[in-house]
């Protein structure tokens, strides 16, 4: 270990306020404290997220404290001082300590703090800011990451995330904080105990529709959504909700799935196979925070997951059945092409933002709905400013009961679009990494040597980076005539995603069978492709 190295972890150790943490860094091999120390996390897609162990690059209390004090200095900078700060947490190991750290450390600096007084999901956050009318939000959760992570998300005035350069700003007063251990922090007690109450008033009157005949199989996959998402369902006159029962309750070990992530296969297998036995006309997947929401239905060859594109694309069109006129949706570059078409179809107009809610809840004027293909779905925006999977829920069994009740369903709805707009069929391939260099390499492969043809067409590629609009970012598009793959390192995980469409038209509804099967040979085509990055 080199001395410039020892000297800043005997730094960090004298500085960090939590003895676990500061015992945990004594005798840890070199190349572990080289991992720990290489930088601190930083704000990505939705904020900091990293694995909770000692260093600057973990989730622990010293990071924490530091980045609320970093937060502070950037509120006083801006003369917005002794204003209302809203912290809350869901149930991952460490997530009550750090928001109490956080709560502790705003209140040090004369900030107003309601620190939520339960594990409750991350969109009651995002409400509590806009209801509360407070100038900031924070949030302890790393959602759908694995077991061992946890994160710290940002909300500003009106409740939506953090963005640039407002991160930049505060990732530069974090640096020059003290050591944590310096950093003053005063004894908070909760408070705010009227928000879930208040939040879920405004859920349940989202129904349009006088029908409730469905049956709904629900799983919260072990996160803090299971309680609020029922009271959500019933409240609105959903009686019939049946739930996984080993994953209802919070557990922060996620032990029934590899990830907790209804995107992963075999996430959603317990809560398909309880609408299996209960007869259930819809199943709903909650992911650990609740603020994603997948969608199972029962179709020709038994219980599948809809994608978060087919999902969007119902969501769309049900919301935009009654917007106001010259109503805004959006969705984002990786995100199927069909709602550009959707949406003038039904007299909306459609923008395309970069990846994550805190760019889609800002495409413009007028919102009413926004998604992306990773089952995020931002249904009320004027109140609830980011995606929110209890309030999708309650209006996707919204529009399954009205379509039983007229002897539809939502496979009906998706026939009918493929019919008006062509069948749209993606896929996502993910390549998991360890080093996160091998992403760079894979990234730099692809814009040194991009192919020139896909799936026996001729592919044109536009590199985003390059781009000097809204949508610039680490991104490559291949398209050609009727196919899309786009490829951009994730923001939260450390994978390299490709994102798949193919477009086939469709000439009645007696060729939709064929249109699909057509789309299917040329998606298993450019699934090759990503698989071979």
């Amino acid at each position: 270990m080199t001395e410039e190295l020892t000297q800043r972890v005997q730094r960090w150790i004298a500085g960090d306020p939590n003895s676990a943490t500061r015992d945990e860094l004594d005798g840890l091999p070199d190349a572990e404290l080289a991992d720990r120390f290489s930088g601190p996390l930083t704000f990505g897609t939705a904020g900091l997220r990293g694995p909770v162990r000692a260093g600057p690059n973990g989730m622990n209390v010293a990071v924490v404290v530091k980045t609320s004090a970093g937060i502070a200095q950037w509120l006083k900078n801006k003369g917005l001082g002794g204003s209302t700060v809203i912290v809350g947490r869901d149930a991952r190991n460490g997530s009550e300590k750090f928001a109490y750290a956080a709560a502790e450390t705003f209140s040090a600096q004369g900030f107003t703090v309601v620190l939520l007084p339960r594990p409750l999901p991350t969109p009651v956050v995002a409400f509590a800011v806009r209801a509360r009318d407070a100038e900031l939000g924070v949030q302890i959760t790393a959602s759908h990451n694995p077991a061992a992570d946890n994160g710290y998300k940002v909300y500003l005035r009106g409740g939506s995330q953090l963005i640039p350069p407002s991160d930049a700003e505060i990732e530069a007063l974090i640096a020059d904080t003290a050591d944590a251990a310096d950093i003053p922090r005063t004894i908070v007690e909760p408070s705010g105990s009227d928000i879930a109450a208040r939040y879920l008033d405004s859920v349940v009157a989202l129904p349009r529709s006088t029908a409730r005949g469905i049956r709904i199989a629900l799983t919260a996959l072990h996160g803090v959504g299971g309680e609020l998402a029922t009271a959500a369902l019933r409240g609105a006159g959903f009686r019939d909700v049946h739930v996984v029962a080993e994953q209802y309750e919070p557990d922060p070990a996620f032990p029934t799935v590899a990830f907790p992530n209804p995107e992963e296969p075999g996430a959603a297998d317990a809560v398909l196979a309880l609408a299996a036995e209960v007869d259930a006309d819809i199943a709903l997947a909650l992911d650990p925070d609740a603020d994603r929401c997948a969608v199972g239905i029962e179709g020709p060859d038994g219980w599948r997951m809809l994608t978060g594109d087919e999902t969007g694309a119902l969501l769309a069109n049900h919301l935009l059945h009654d917007a106001p006129p010259d109503s805004l949706v959006a969705n984002t570059i990786v995100s199927s092409q069909l709602l550009s078409a959707l949406a003038p179809a039904r007299g909306a107009r459609y923008a395309r933002t970069l990846t994550g809610f805190k760019w889609l809840v800002r495409a413009g004027d007028g919102l009413v709905y926004a998604y992306e293909e990773a089952i995020g779905h931002c249904v009320d925006p004027n109140v609830v400013r980011d995606k929110d999977g209890i309030s999708a829920a309650v209006v996707l069994a919204d529009l399954a009961s009205a379509l039983k009740q007229d002897r539809r369903s939502l496979l009906d709805v998706l026939d009918d679009l493929a019919i008006e707009f062509g069948v749209h069929l993606g896929a996502q391939v993910s390549r998991r990494v360890v080093d996160l260099a091998e992403i760079s390499n894979m990234m730099h492969r692809l814009r040194s040597e991009p192919p020139t043809h896909l799936a026996g067409r001729e592919a044109t590629v536009s590199d985003y980076s390059r781009r000097e609009d809204h949508l610039r970012t680490d991104a490559v598009e291949i398209s050609g005539p009727g196919l899309r793959v786009i490829v951009r390192p994730s923001g939260t995980e450390p994978k390299l995603k490709a994102y798949l469409e193919v477009v086939e038209q469709v000439e009645n509804r007696d060729g939709l069978d064929r249109a699909r099967a057509a789309a299917a040979e040329v998606l298993t085509q450019l699934t090759t492709f990503a698989q071979q990055l």
